[in-house]
């Protein structure tokens, strides 16, 4: 009998291990997306993960079945497509190549997968539906009031939400319901008094002559027979312009507006749509008396109409809306996830300060506040918000500008009242409040991060606690910035998608978040504000009428693209950018390439290069412009080079021999103007010579000088320190490890005095300044909440110190480089990175000569291993001698390492180095 229970014990743990070592699928994706709703691409591309606990899995096979009913699906009946067996090793961007879906269809889908060891069960359901993607399919009419009312204030941009309402009746039994909204600037969309969805502060933002974007849900649940009423809010967000009296700057685009249906399907075959009309009622004269991105929302709780967007509530006194003129840009669906509250962060500490409380929550971030409050009618409490404090403990409002950053809650007097803000967002870590009845506690204020809900993709942990708050300090502050696009700063009266802030930002952001989505989007925006010319803006949308031409902020279009084809290895994005690239570098060529070869246009040059010292900048104005026609003609090389290779990669073949043609003669006259027989580049600043170097512009005979000028300017002048602007940090920790001196890079990255990162943790930021020295320049330009002096500093932290790279030669990860750093000082360092094909780890340790490695390479790929080692004797795999561990082949020695082509799975290293 014990026999028989060992022999069940052993069996069980055979059928562990087996369960254990299975293939399954995981995170199926349509356009990177997780069963998106109402898109309207007709050939989506398809994603999945493979997951297995074996070592060297390779997919060798696919087959997708595509189906327009889940039953259809769960029978084996690909109605839509079935591809059938594909031998291909292929597993993310895998075209859709079925029957085209018509506007409202849904498509469910599933795939399995063939690999060398084994086959995987079916995957999970995923689905993907079509959204109104022809304009014909919008039979409604857009509807609004374009005009002020009474109470509105013109002079100060102060306009009241608009309210619209629909009330209609089901009699028959649905089968399916979809709403599909575009509302401009801002909406929130009620059925039967409950919000549709969870976003906030949606639809995207755009130029909205250009394109607007729609949104859908599916309300089918909400559909039962019966009344029903539709309401809808709109707030203005950039559709009417925060500020009006600067026409000949800023855009405006009108009054707020909506156009909406809900198409309904019966079980008797038939259809019914409800659509905006004048069959509809609205009101501006609600409780929100004003929404205003940069001054705040006022909000009076004693004109709130309760029922007003349930059945039944009587409208008598509401308006019949107006028919207004379409806003003219193209209906799209969007693709970006929704802006959401992400995180809520209770109150730190209450300091009261005469007649007034300061809340401090702790954080510099961005979003708005909830409170709770109770006391008498008309009782009105003001919130103010800031990011940090005068010497005197009152909040510091200079740096806001003429922003107001108020928000105001007047009290309908009935218990306790809990409100928060619908329309607006602030940047802070401050709140001032006053008028508040009574005394307040920490639990009734709670702090609301609001950011596109992209999922978080990356961590990292290293033994230098001054490395681990800067990440962490980085991490806030991208995801405060990030608004439907990506804005420069959350807090003051900017709050622009400034190109150059983000050509090598996106991509040391794209570690931290899954920001792919979001990216495409923006090219969309900057290919849709170039000009017929070719030209490109230096913000986009072109919110701000910015053209003025130069090579590093409109470049970015193609520093952007590059960095979601390596991220993710998609190679549409590069072939429908191309013509947009080559126009606009042709467009900078005719107007600005002399005859010597320079390009002779720069508007910013090393935007905002740190004074010599923060004393040196005290009340200096740091948005002082110094064009540089050597960053011009070091990025215009640069660029050439780009396009040399993106015309490779998109079959554009033809155009190759002349960007090679221009790229050797931009590398003579960039040469012939710029160096220095001396060793140097230009004024021999450290920008001007970390661009000649990172971009291949240095002779070979001259390399050891350059790189000896950099280290002299570094250690010498600056005694350890960076001194570059915005466009030299984006080159300034790559390029020093590519020169061996990694060294020089940590030290940098670890300084605490000025300037650095750690100067401004030491001076009390919560998030990354936009000036080296926030603190003593002119209040006016000290944002507390930037990135655009992150440089590439998360690159450096990913593929440098954690040593996860996507190979250039096979993006997307398929190939992933793993080569970290040995620095002195740096004891250990842990990460991941969620790929597209599943999560890549690495977690080093070192002491004295002994080196300890885990990493972990998801399923149908492979990496190339650089293990620190003296020989490769030296190195063992989970104790074991390589020759003798599965999944990896020695390639050969390199500097130090050993280097082994390893497949998918868990390996621990431990070597001598």
């Amino acid at each position: 009998m014990r026999m028989i229970r060992g022999l069940l014990v052993l069996l069980a743990m055979l059928g562990f291990a087996r369960a254990e070592a299975a293939v399954s699928l995981q995170n199926l994706r349509v356009e990177m997306l997780v069963n998106p709703v109402g898109i309207d691409m007709e050939q989506p591309a398809l994603s999945w993960e493979i997951k297995s606990y074996d070592r060297g899995v390779e997919q060798l096979s696919y087959q997708v079945i595509v189906s327009s009913t889940p039953e259809g699906l769960a029978s084996g009946n690909g109605d839509l497509w079935n591809s059938a067996k594909v031998n291909s090793d292929k597993s993310i961007h895998v075209k859709y190549a079925g029957r085209l879906l018509k506007s409202g269809m849904t498509a469910y889908w599933k795939v399995k997968v063939w690999t060398n060891k084994g086959e995987s069960d079916w995957s999970a359901v995923a689905s993907w539906s079509k959204g109104l993607s022809q304009y014909k399919d919008w039979t409604g009419r857009w509807i609004g009031f374009d005009k002020y009312f009474p109470w509105d204030e013109e002079k100060s941009a102060k306009l009241s939400a608009r309210y619209f309402r629909k009330e209609f009746a089901i009699s028959k039994q649905v089968k399916s319901a979809t709403a599909s909204i575009i509302g401009l600037g801002l909406y929130e969309l009620y059925i039967d008094g409950k919000k549709i969805g969870d976003q906030v502060l949606a639809p995207a933002p755009t130029d909205y002559t250009q394109n607007v974007k729609y949104n859908t849900f599916n309300v089918t649940s909400q559909m039962q027979a019966g009344k029903h009423a539709i309401g809808v809010i709109l707030g203005n967000g950039r559709f009417f312009e925060m500020r009006q009296t600067k026409a000949y700057k800023q855009k405006t685009f009108g009054f707020p507006k909506l156009l909406m249906q809900i198409n309904i399907s019966y079980t008797d075959g038939s259809s019914e749509t409800i659509k905006t009309d004048q069959s509809w009622k609205g009101t501006a004269d609600g409780p929100i008396l004003a929404n205003n991105e940069y001054d705040g929302e006022e909000y009076d709780a004693r004109k709130e109409m309760q029922g007003w967007n349930k059945a039944g509530f009587d409208d008598k006194n509401w308006l019949v809306p107006e028919y207004v003129q379409e806003p003219g840009g193209a209906y799209e669906a969007q693709m970006n996830q929704f802006m959401k509250v992400m995180q809520d962060i209770t109150a730190q500490s209450i300091t009261k300060r005469g007649d007034k409380y300061i809340i401090d929550f702790g954080q510099n971030m961005a979003g708005w506040v909830k409170f709770r409050v109770k006391g008498t009618k008309g009782r009105k409490v003001t919130l103010r918000f800031a990011e940090s404090l005068q010497p005197d403990g009152s909040i510091f409002v200079t740096n806001l500008r003429d922003a107001k950053s108020t928000d105001t809650y007047i009290l309908r007097g009935e218990g306790v009242e809990e409100w928060e803000p619908r329309f607006i967002y602030h940047g802070f870590r401050y709140i001032e409040v006053d008028g508040y009845p009574g005394t307040p506690v920490k639990a009734d204020f709670t702090a609301r991060l609001v950011y596109d809900d992209m999922q978080t993709v990356g961590t990292f942990e290293s033994s230098n606690a001054l490395l681990n708050q800067i990440y962490r300090n980085s991490w806030w502050g991208i995801a405060s910035n990030y608004k439907g696009m990506p804005v420069d700063c959350p807090q003051r009266n900017e709050r622009q998608p400034w190109l150059g802030d983000r050509s090598t930002g996106a991509y040391g952001e794209s570690f931290l978040f899954d920001n792919t989505a979001l990216y495409k989007k923006w090219l969309e925006d900057i290919r849709y504000a170039q000009k017929a010319d070719g030209a490109i803006p230096d913000v986009a949308p072109a919110f701000w009428r910015y053209y003025s031409d130069n090579m590093t902020w409109p470049g970015t279009l193609l520093m952007v693209a590059d960095m979601l084809h390596k991220q993710t290895g998609d190679t549409e994005v590069l072939k429908e950018y191309y013509p947009a690239m080559k126009k606009w570098l042709e467009y900078m060529e005719s107007r600005y390439l002399n005859e010597q070869g320079i390009l002779t246009k720069d508007s910013y040059g090393d935007w905002c290069a740190p004074p010599v010292t923060a004393e040196a900048g005290r009340g200096v104005n740091a948005d002082q412009k110094h064009p540089s026609a050597l960053i011009a003609t070091a990025y215009y090389f640069y660029y050439l080079n780009m396009l040399n290779r993106f015309a490779s990669q998109t079959g554009n073949v033809a155009d190759t021999a002349s960007f090679a043609k221009r790229s050797a003669a931009a590398k003579i006259a960039f040469n012939k103007k710029y160096y220095n027989q001396g060793g140097y580049y230009g004024e021999n600043t450290l920008t001007d010579n970390l661009l000649a170097l990172a971009f291949g512009l240095v002779q070979n005979e001259d390399l050891k000088k350059v790189q000896n000028q950099i280290v002299q300017i570094i250690e010498v002048k600056n005694n350890g320190h960076l001194s570059t602007g915005l466009i030299g940090t984006q080159w300034l920790m790559r390029t020093l490890s590519d020169m061996g001196r990694a060294d020089l890079a940590y030290r940098i990255a670890t300084q605490k005095t000025y300037p650095s990162w750690g100067y401004m943790i030491e001076n009390g930021a919560t998030a990354i300044w936009e000036l080296w020295n926030g603190n003593t320049a002119n209040p006016k330009m000290n944002s507390q909440n930037h990135v655009m002096m992150l440089g590439d500093l998360m690159i450096w932290y990913y593929e440098n110190l954690l040593g996860i790279r996507a190979d250039d030669a096979d993006p997307g990860f398929k190939t992933i480089v793993m080569k970290p750093e040995m620095i002195n000082g740096l004891s250990s360092a842990k990460g991941s990175y969620r790929s597209p094909y599943g999560i890549v780890k690495s977690d080093w340790k070192k002491s004295g000569k002994s080196f300890d490695w885990k990493i972990t390479i998801p399923a149908n790929t492979k990496a190339v291993v650089y293990v620190p080692a003296s020989s490769v004797d030296q190195v063992k795999e989970n104790k074991k001698k390589i020759s003798s561990s599965a999944g990896l082949r020695f390639i050969k020695m390199e500097r130090n390492r050993a280097v082994f082509e390893a497949g998918s799975g868990e390996y621990l290293f431990s070597s001598g180095y």
